[in-house]
């Protein structure tokens, strides 16, 4: 039987210059990560016992008191938020989503993101009723304090990208002000490389995707105060169950975990940073593309190309670069959330050297032919954007067919 997936089912092969991204499969799942999940896939374990032990590496790596492997960081978010609408009551986790006392969950306006599902949904699929704090560009301390004047069972604070950075609340300043109406916060880490701040800041708990860059199979870890981590644990007795985290996600996510205590990150950013300067290279000069070294937004220590496209010169828009780009086989995925703004980026962490040289050819190839047939600057941003829905909606097998 040919062990080939992309061959014995047909899939088209990708190369991943975006970044770690769910949709995409997250990140390149490294051997040492992936010998333990094969083993215990051939086994029984008592998952209690397996969690316990998840625990207990989790503590050690973040500096908090216990911790526990869920689903994915999604799920983590509900069940975070269920333990503190429940506690460990037993009878109270078997009738959520229904819930009698406090539900209100304080969340920043700007923090109210789409990850590919939205945040507030996670924080709603555990009977909570989310109350957003300030506006979009504007959250003040004033904003927190009066949202939490009318109570709370929980306040959660999202680190990512997608959210809006202008006039934000500083994380410790949010959970200092938290704490001091005793409502614990949950901050969202999914996808940073921060494993100790927000615990060390007095967060009740810290949430990370066991498969972004900590490149483990797909897992979401908790980290925090053990009671809240007992109660999160718990769900599984409840809404978790339709989340639950199977041995060979916890087993991936503490494998995972160990290999990021011992990797050399020094190294593996040299790495990222000479691919980033071979985009640089190989990219410059090319009429009408701009190339600068952006460093994360979050501040993870890691740079990618920006690359700025002018239209009249290149003769394609962003979008349709990107969009050139994905119909290659295989297939080219670039960073490209912010395309209306004419930006793409190039992302250094999963991709190899030569596929970094393919990502380079590729670019000028369906640049030059743009410029040479012409089929550049026929689709505008409003065209993109009303026929997103049609592609979302194509599956299953008429995009393929297409």
């Amino acid at each position: 039987m040919n062990g080939n997936p992309f061959e014995r089912w047909d899939l088209t092969p990708v190369i991943n210059a975006s970044g770690t991204m769910t949709f995409l499969g997250a990140s390149r799942v490294p051997a040492e990560a992936r010998a333990p999940v094969d083993r215990i896939l051939g086994a029984f374990v008592d998952m209690d016992e397996l969690q316990s032990r998840a625990g207990a590496i989790i503590a050690r790596v973040t500096g908090a008191e216990a911790g526990c492997v869920t689903a994915c960081s999604a799920a983590a978010m509900t069940q975070t938020v269920a333990a503190c609408l429940t506690g460990t009551n037993l009878s109270r986790i078997e009738s959520l989503p229904r819930s009698e006392g406090e539900r209100r969950v304080v969340l920043p306006t700007g923090h109210i993101v789409n990850y590919g599902a939205p945040v507030d949904q996670a924080i709603r699929l555990a009977g909570a009723d989310v109350v957003p704090v300030g506006a979009v560009n504007a959250c003040e301390t004033w904003h927190l304090r009066d949202a939490l004047e009318n109570g709370a069972a929980a306040a959660m604070y999202v680190v990512s990208h997608h959210a809006a950075r202008e006039n934000e609340l500083p994380m410790d300043v949010f959970i200092r002000i938290c704490r001091d109406y005793d409502v614990p916060v949950i901050v969202d880490m999914a996808s940073e490389y921060d494993l100790t701040g927000p615990v060390s800041l007095g967060a009740a708990a810290a949430i990370y995707s066991g498969h972004k860059f900590l490149s483990g199979v797909t897992s979401g870890i908790v980290a925090g105060k053990s009671d809240m981590i007992r109660a999160t644990y718990l769900q599984h007795r409840g809404i978790g169950r339709t989340m639950k985290a199977g041995k060979e996600s916890v087993v991936g996510a503490m494998a995972a975990l160990e290999i990021w205590e011992k990797r050399d990150h020094a190294a593996v950013r040299a790495a990222e940073n000479a691919r980033v300067a071979f985009w640089m290279r190989a990219l410059s000069g090319l009429p009408g593309l701009s190339l600068d070294s952006h460093a994360d937004w979050t501040g993870n220590p890691i740079s990618r190309v920006r690359i700025t496209v002018a239209p009249a010169t290149a003769g394609i828009h962003a979008w349709e670069l990107a969009d050139r780009l994905a119909a290659r086989r295989p297939r080219i995925a670039v960073r490209d959330g912010l395309v209306e703004r004419q930006e793409i980026y190039l992302d250094p962490c999963n991709v190899t050297d030569d596929e970094a040289e393919t990502v380079a050819e590729a670019i000028v190839e369906e640049v030059d032919r743009a410029k040479t047939a012409g089929y550049g600057r026929r689709m505008t941003w409003s065209d993109a954007k009303s026929i997103r829905e049609a592609s979302v909606l194509s599956w299953p097998g008429e995009r393929d067919a297409s």
